[in-house]
């Protein structure tokens, strides 16, 4: 008698109200566990974000850097760089009466050639920045003081107004040499005489307080509190 195989049932398919039930049941679990995360993410940033500061001060940087500055040069360059500094000038007039006295037949004949000379002009003084070098500076940059050597002021240029320069006269005698090149000498002569007139009245005293302020706002400029100008001997 041969046996028959058991018949196993199919199960009856699960009804559509629980599927639906097992798939809102896994989203939420999924919402769940990805609202727990980035809860987690947002407790560790917001940790991080009132520890970092504390942190800062008691554990040292991984690598840091440190720039210092030596402004000398600078310096110096800023002061060349204004080259001749002109800080004083006079505007003179002065008359130059220049007279050839000649004399002819061994002394027995005495005759002149002669100009009188009205002269405008200007006389320039300052200081020679050119020439200086690191060694006319010191500074301090800690307490922003600054000590700086000039060389003495002198005398730039006496220089003629040649338009409003004017011969005021021009005599020759009959029996002198005219000698043209006397207006030339003359001008000269006012030139030489200008400097020293301009020397005398105190262009150089002033040349020296004109310069010393000019620096000491020029090294102010410069960041520094504390200026100190000396000057070197002539």
């Amino acid at each position: 008698m041969t046996s028959e195989p058991p018949v196993v049932a199919a199960l009856p398919p699960a009804p559509p109200s629980l599927l639906r039930k097992v798939v809102a049941v896994v989203g939420a679990s999924w919402m769940i566990l990805l609202g727990g995360v980035l809860g987690v993410a947002g407790a560790v940033a917001l940790v991080l974000h009132l520890v970092t500061p504390a942190l800062e001060k008691v554990i040292p940087p991984l690598a840091q850097s440190r720039v210092e500055v030596v402004p000398t040069p600078d310096v110096v360059l800023a002061m060349r760089s204004l080259g001749r500094l002109e800080t004083s000038s006079y505007h003179l007039e002065r008359v130059v009466d220049l007279t050839d006295h000649q004399t002819q037949l061994f002394g027995l004949i005495h005759a002149k050639d002669a100009i009188l000379l009205v002269a405008v002009g200007d006389v320039v003084a300052g200081v020679e920045l050119e020439h200086l070098t690191a060694d006319d500076v010191d500074t301090d940059w800690d307490h922003r003081s600054v000590t700086l050597r000039l060389p003495p002021p002198s005398v730039f240029s006496s220089k003629l107004d040649e338009q409003a320069t004017r011969v005021y006269s021009r005599a020759t005698d009959l029996v002198a040499v005219r000698h043209e090149d006397l207006e030339a000498r003359a001008r000269a002569e006012a030139a030489r005489t200008m400097e020293k007139a301009a020397v005398e009245q105190g262009i150089l005293e002033r040349a020296r307080g004109d310069a010393q302020r000019a620096m000491s706002g020029l090294l102010r400029a410069l960041g520094f509190s504390e200026v100190h100008v000396e000057w070197k001997s002539e």
